[in-house]
């Protein structure tokens, strides 16, 4: 089953978050716009930890013996390349015994507005019977979420799937929820429109360039 957990339909430090991300004056301070990217990320990690299998265990303290609880489950955090990055990052800042898993998905113009999405590059561990979560900032068409799902399938089947995204269109959410039916989807917020070029609208711009620097090539 699909499930969709949107973390601004209650009101919480998310929607400040968001408010900023949007913001194209603070938008110029590259910085806190990865910061607030990987607070996000932070956020849905500890909503997916609830989620989680654990297991009982003794701790010793200084003083004595406690009765504790650890984490059973072992997440794969995954992301596309480079974009994610700061997403995987702050989910990984709570998960962090977890693995790392890269992908490379990319538009490619086709002619006019048309695009193509394209994958070239995975570097990822096993996969089989472990918790993956995707990381992918902008869920415009979709698209490449679902072609880099299939891709780390190859790596064998997850336990389960959770999908973190800042950004999605309604669009996007409706192909992935098409596409990969077994997964739970945390996201900061959904818009309800893409542009002629496939872009999210009003969105927040490209979350790749505003993290990192302006491309020089597509």
């Amino acid at each position: 089953m699909f499930e969709v957990k949107n973390l601004s339909e209650e009101k919480s430090i998310v929607c400040q978050i968001l408010k900023e991300l949007r913001d194209k004056e603070i938008q110029q301070d590259r910085y806190r716009f990865r910061k607030n990217i990987e607070r996000i990320g932070m956020i849905a990690a500890y909503e997916i930890s609830k989620s989680l299998d654990f297991a009982s265990t003794q701790t010793q303290t200084p003083l004595g013996s406690s009765d504790t609880t650890e984490l059973a489950d072992q997440t794969v955090i995954g992301t596309v390349l480079r974009a994610g990055i700061p997403l995987q990052h702050g989910v990984n800042q709570l998960f962090n015994q977890a693995d790392l898993a890269y992908i490379s998905a990319y538009r490619h113009q086709t002619t006019g507005n048309q695009f193509e999405i394209k994958v070239e590059y995975l570097a990822s561990p096993s996969i089989e019977n472990r918790v993956l979560i995707l990381t992918d900032p902008m869920l415009a068409t979709g698209q490449s979420l679902v072609l880099t799902y299939e891709q780390f399938l190859a790596q064998g089947n997850p336990k389960k799937v959770h999908l973190v995204s800042v950004i999605g269109s309604q669009e996007g959410v409706d192909y992935v929820k098409q596409h990969i039916p077994n997964a739970t989807l945390w996201i900061g917020t959904i818009d309800p429109d893409l542009d002629e070029n496939g872009y999210i609208v009003p969105g927040l711009g490209d979350a790749g360039d505003l993290s990192f620097g302006t491309k020089t090539q597509h």
